[in-house]
């Protein structure tokens, strides 16, 4: 029997690529640690502290991954291509790293000069946000690099351990802040600002050989569609979070404490993404053995079969959302807890389109079509501005304009991916899983 089971583990090992369970591992902790955060951030905050706080988040998760993403993903694409060729990649990090410097030098400066319209339509007043912030950009430049550095030199144990660390880093002095009774949301900003440099720190520290000589690395090595990556992940990011910037920069004075329970809602809604990153990692390197072989016919269906499972996990969600979304709610978040079953399952509908409309880009973006992905990315944002605007019911105007700006998204994605996949698929189409299987998606 023993032997028997170490088969079935050697088998389930090796039918994924090396480092999925680790990296499955860590963003498995990471969401759960994240959820935590904000349970245990509403629970001692008052919801219009709340609220300010969840203004930062949401700055943090569009602007962060929006610009250091692709920076990462060009990071790990590069090394990885320069170790196949026996090529040490330190001028190519160190070039790396002389962008992302650059890029936090220029989001810093920028949140800065924009300080007064941040602090009042995001902050609600709470200025001490915007140092957050600025120190949240530059922990998480650092993370991204890392995670670049850690990825394209196939160091996916620590890579994982990396996501892990960070969530455990963040929520740990998050508890200790809440038992202590402080409710300056101050605090609990940077308890969010600062782990992912510390986690960086400690992923790297016994690593060896991360940074070996080699030829310099012009900026063209990173990639040439660069800006493409950064205008699409910073859209795909704003489109992600657009229900909850909408509720937070429309409401008035009088409904900034009930946005705190739409807040809530908005990531009880986000649920179903825990389930996508599990799907993802099982899922697509199936996808890239099968392109890999030259098997297209095969490929097409495997992509099909990957929509079908997304759009089912958006159907349980919103299902979910609509039964027993405001129990869970109250359960996790305690009594002061009040958004209805209307307003989780057009959430949970609008964050499942979302998912879908971000596994068409990512395929999209695997046949070379970046402009097209983001082209999309704005279609969906439009649409969203256009639905928001009309109406006098602040949820429901931004329920409907999230569900609609992903749809749109969806639609368009969609209809470009069809018009590429009938052009004919490159084998070269492995980039689907390098962008996907080992990427996790920001909560």
């Amino acid at each position: 029997m023993s032997q028997r089971a170490q088969r079935s583990l050697e088998t389930a090992r090796n039918a994924v690529p090396e480092g999925t369970f680790a990296v499955g591992a860590g963003l498995l902790v990471a969401g759960i640690t994240a959820y935590a955060f904000q349970i245990v951030s509403f629970r001692a905050l008052s919801k219009g502290d709340y609220t300010a706080l969840n203004g930062l988040w949401v700055l943090v998760f569009v602007v962060a991954p929006g610009m250091f993403l692709p920076l990462e993903q060009e990071v790990g694409r590069a090394l990885a291509d320069r170790r196949a060729r026996g090529v040490g990649g330190g001028p190519l990090i160190k070039r790396a790293a002389l962008l992302g410097g650059i890029l936090t030098v220029a989001l810093i400066a920028a949140a800065l000069a924009a300080g007064g319209p941040l602090s009042d339509n995001l902050f609600h007043g709470r200025t001490a946000l915007l140092m957050c912030f600025a120190i949240a950009l530059a922990s998480y430049a650092i993370e991204h690099l890392t995670r670049g550095t850690l990825s394209g030199n196939d160091r996916f144990g620590p890579y994982g351990l990396l996501l892990a660390i960070e969530g455990v880093v963040r929520v740990t002095p998050c508890i200790v802040l809440w038992l202590a009774g402080i409710d300056d949301p101050v605090y609990y900003g940077l308890a969010l600002a600062i782990p992912p440099a510390l986690s960086s720190a400690i992923a790297l520290s016994g690593q060896h050989g991360l940074f070996k000589p080699g030829p310099d690395a012009p900026y063209s090595e990173l990639s040439t569609a660069l800006g493409y990556l950064f205008v699409g992940s910073l859209l795909a990011q704003t489109l992600g979070y657009a229900a909850v910037l909408g509720a937070t920069v429309l409401a008035t004075a009088g409904e900034r404490d009930a946005v705190a329970d739409f807040i809530v809602g908005f990531f009880l809604a986000r649920i179903p993404i825990l389930l996508f990153q599990a799907v993802q990692a099982a899922l697509l390197p199936k996808l890239a053995s099968l392109a890999g072989a030259g098997r297209h016919d095969d490929f097409k269906t495997g992509l099909r079969r990957l929509i079908v499972v997304v759009v089912g996990i958006g159907v349980i969600g919103v299902v979910a959302g609509f039964t027993a979304g405001p129990w869970a709610g109250e359960i996790l978040f305690g009594e002061k807890f009040t958004l209805g079953h209307r307003d989780l399952a057009l959430l949970a509908a609008g964050s499942g389109a979302f998912i879908l409309a971000l596994t068409l880009a990512q395929a999209l973006i695997a046949l070379m079509g970046h402009a097209k992905a983001a082209a999309a990315w704005v279609a969906g944002i439009v649409a969203f501005a256009g639905v928001t605007a009309v109406g006098d019911h602040l949820f429901l105007r931004v329920e409907l304009g999230y569900l609609a700006g992903s749809l749109v998204s969806v639609v368009a994605m969609g209809a470009l991916l069809l018009q590429r996949i009938r052009a004919g698929v490159p084998d070269s189409v492995a980039p689907l899983v390098a962008a996907i299987e080992h990427e996790p998606l920001e909560i």
